[in-house]
């Protein structure tokens, strides 16, 4: 066992051999040799295979960086073939990282997106990051996802999931919340392809404080969401068992057991567009049921404006969310 009694320590770690695919944001699996530091030493503990920082314990790869209290960064022989240790030897000699433990006011950034909690656990052979704890949140130039349970992180598959009393939140005050939410980012352009056609202009959206202007691998194409779903604006609140929710066009979706409120007034239904920009929703009645209404005197009835076809999202009910990953714990 070595224990580094320097106020500061630093040590190079060797990752994974990077996977043939372009670098993605808070993707700790692209890029070089990892290098951690800490303030109150480093602890190599060869026999468990096992790498300990404390104190302010930082840990940067190719641009992403992991601040905790404390790193544990578990390695094993490169390719499975275990070598003698040698005097002077490191755990880069032979050794590569395949799971990275951050404990304590844990902060994961990169040059767009920032993840917060009180753990995190970097899978490197499944690509995944898992947060717990409190303060759950996920914030990219335009949207925060925050979670009560946990938010995991795909980095390869451009996706989040968030669990437990899961909102997300746009720069411009747009809130979906629900017990489960995944959220789909865009993918970034492959390196040397050719440029896709621009989008039509639309309206930008400031963006969020202390974060960079988005491009568009941190752009949010789509949000699904589970169990107990609800939409608010300043005037109503739309309720329901599913939806799904597009950034790009400020569109969302809801279906099953829908409700409309505003004020006394309340609509109901099975499917509603809801116009997040406009503030306007509409309830759509499905074959062989009737929408149903309670409306008072004198109070302002919910928005019945209709939604041009070419403006709704697809017409896909969404599939159950991902099924809930493993305890984190080694």
């Amino acid at each position: 066992m070595i224990r580094s009694g320097l106020f500061l320590a630093a040590l190079l770690l060797a990752l994974p051999a990077p996977q043939a695919v372009r670098a993605q944001n808070l993707d700790l699996n692209q890029g070089g040799p990892v290098e951690i530091t800490a303030n109150d030493g480093i602890e190599w503990r060869q026999q468990e295979q096992v790498v300990i920082a404390r104190g302010q314990a930082r840990a940067v790869r190719d641009g992403v960086t992991v601040d905790a209290d404390r790193l544990i960064a578990r390695y094993r022989p490169r390719g499975g073939v275990a070598a003698t240790p040698q005097p002077g030897d490191s755990p880069l000699s032979g050794g590569e990282i395949w799971r990275l433990e951050a404990e304590g006011r844990v902060r994961v950034t990169s040059a767009t997106e920032r993840a917060e909690g009180e753990r995190a656990v970097y899978d490197m052979d499944q690509a995944v990051m898992v947060l717990s704890g409190r303060g759950l949140s996920l914030t990219t130039p335009d949207q925060t996802i925050t979670a009560r349970d946990s938010l995991e992180y795909w980095p390869q598959r451009r996706m989040a999931v968030a669990r437990g009393s899961a909102v997300v939140v746009s720069s411009d005050g747009r809130r979906i919340a629900a017990d489960t939410l995944v959220a789909y980012f865009l993918d970034a352009p492959a390196e040397g392809a050719p440029a896709a056609t621009p989008a039509p202009a639309r309206p930008a959206a400031p963006p969020v404080a202390g974060l960079p202007a988005a491009d568009e691998s941190s752009r949010i194409e789509r949000v699904e969401a589970y169990g107990n779903v609800e939409i608010r604006s300043a005037e109503e609140v739309v309720r329901g068992e599913r939806g799904m929710y597009s950034p790009q066009t400020g569109l969302a979706r809801l279906v099953g057991g829908v409700r409309i409120t505003r004020g006394e007034n309340q609509l109901n239904g099975q499917e509603a567009i809801v116009n997040l920009r406009t503030g306007v929703s509409r309830l759509i009645s499905a074959p062989g049921t009737r929408v149903q209404g309670l409306v008072m005197p004198g109070q302002q009835q919910p928005g019945e404006a209709t939604v041009p076809p070419a403006q709704r999202p697809a017409p896909r009910t969404p599939a159950p969310p991902p099924a809930r990953r493993p305890s984190a714990s080694p």
